[in-house]
């Protein structure tokens, strides 16, 4: 009997160590998704309905810093008012106790904080702050802002107007933000001014009115900060520019020319250096002038990495020295989407050559959007039929785009959160 035991017993742990392993890297992921008007969640590989209604969601959900909360936002189906053109209720999500808590019944383009569960939003041109059970006015006038890396203070900016002379100038400001929220008594005193941007910009032969800055992003080291200035709101679907100031306003520069069209700068994970695809042109203009560039700071060294006849519609870091692009050969633009170029993935390795495609979706289907998954070694994206399809697949695969498998099947607006 004793020898029986123990061979069960030394069978369990020659399995376990297997099991373990099979199972371990993706519990290390977790989603949260809209579809059909619900939000969704996937944990250790299980999809969840979070929401009994379905709503107009705006925005995609948001993970916060310690992965327990869900922030979403959507239309209500009544509004508060009459008056109201627009209304967007923000909520928060527990996924631990599976409570939902309303933070405000009228806001918008809300953001965690990066060191603790507080949401920051606006409501109309005021700034707010929500510890989840209560919410503060921080300041007034402020267009788009994002947090510092500290969660101590926010970068914002107040757009320009126009006067009987001409256009205002935008201008920057550093919003420092009490500790103790209870002890905010002005919205004035916590803003100092923190860098005026010109009104007309230029870049080589280009020339930008500076209407809005927006989409902050800080560097690895907290020393830079990356943002878009636009001109008028229609002016904007065709140009706009990267631009950089160092975080204590003292430098100033315009990167290149892009559109909102093909996504927001990102930076690389430790070092200095942010990618951009730049060119302007909305795609219904061509699929065109869209070619992947990577600055290094404060050096202003600039690299283009797309070959000639090819454009780019997207991207994501794989580490500091490589990143992927959703490439499409150019083309000009057809009303027929049968005959509008599919992207593919593709791999590139910062002075290397050589650049290789890693993905070939089938016909008439394109890659786009890719997300990697530094925890876990995974290429995601979403691959569907045309660039203006709504009916869209999260696809996951490993690094060199093998063992790619469908992940999470028609899927609207999507955040993960990678444990560490």
């Amino acid at each position: 009997m004793m020898k029986k035991q123990l061979a069960l017993f030394l069978m369990c742990l020659l399995l376990l160590p297997a099991y373990t392993k099979a199972e371990t890297p993706m519990d290390k992921v977790k989603v949260a998704f809209v579809r059909d008007g619900f939000l969704w969640t996937k944990i250790n590989g299980k999809e969840e309905k979070i929401t009994k209604e379905p709503y107009k969601m705006m925005d995609p959900p948001q993970w916060s810093r310690d992965g327990k909360w869900i922030l979403y936002q959507f239309e209500p189906k009544e509004k508060i008012s009459p008056n109201l053109e627009s209304q967007t209720e923000i909520w928060v999500y527990n996924t631990e106790t599976k409570q939902h808590k309303r933070i405000t019944y009228d806001g918008s383009n809300p953001k965690w904080s990066p060191v603790e569960n507080i949401v920051a939003f606006k409501s109309g041109g005021v700034l707010n702050v929500s510890n989840l059970d209560h919410f503060y006015n921080i300041a007034l006038g402020v267009g788009d802002y994002n947090w510092f890396p500290n969660g101590q203070a926010f970068i914002t900016s107040s757009g320009a107007t126009l006067r009987p002379d001409g256009w205002t100038n935008p201008v920057l400001y550093k919003i420092r933000l009490e500790k103790d929220l209870d002890k905010i008594k002005s919205l004035t005193e916590n803003v100092e001014k923190f860098y005026t941007i010109p009104s007309e910009l230029k870049k080589g032969n280009i020339s930008l009115l500076s209407i809005d800055a927006t989409g902050f992003k800080f560097s690895p080291d907290g020393k830079w900060i990356s943002f878009m200035v636009s001109p008028t709101a229609s002016w904007s679907m065709d140009s706009n520019f990267v631009c950089v100031v160092s975080s204590d306003g003292k430098t100033f520069e315009v990167l290149d020319e892009i559109i909102w069209e093909v996504g927001a700068p990102k930076w690389a994970y430790q070092q200095n250096r942010i990618g951009y695809i730049a060119g302007g042109g909305r795609i219904v203009s061509g699929f065109k002038n869209k070619d992947m560039k990577v600055t290094d700071l404060p050096a202003f060294q600039t690299i283009s990495l797309t070959p000639a006849h090819f454009a780019e519609l997207g991207f994501t870091w794989k580490d500091d020295q490589s990143l992927f692009v959703s490439r499409v050969r150019e083309s000009e633009w057809s009303n027929n989407e049968k005959l509008r170029p599919d992207p593919s993935l593709v791999y590139i390795k910062i002075g290397d050559q050589k650049q290789t495609q890693i993905t070939h979706p089938p016909k008439e289907y394109g890659d786009y959007n890719p997300i990697f998954l530094v925890s876990v070694n995974k290429l995601t994206w979403l691959r569907y039929k045309d660039i203006a399809d709504l009916k869209r697949d999260l696809w996951i695969a490993d690094a060199n785009g093998k063992n790619s498998k469908l992940w999470i099947k028609d899927v609207d607006g999507y955040d993960f959160f990678e444990m560490k």
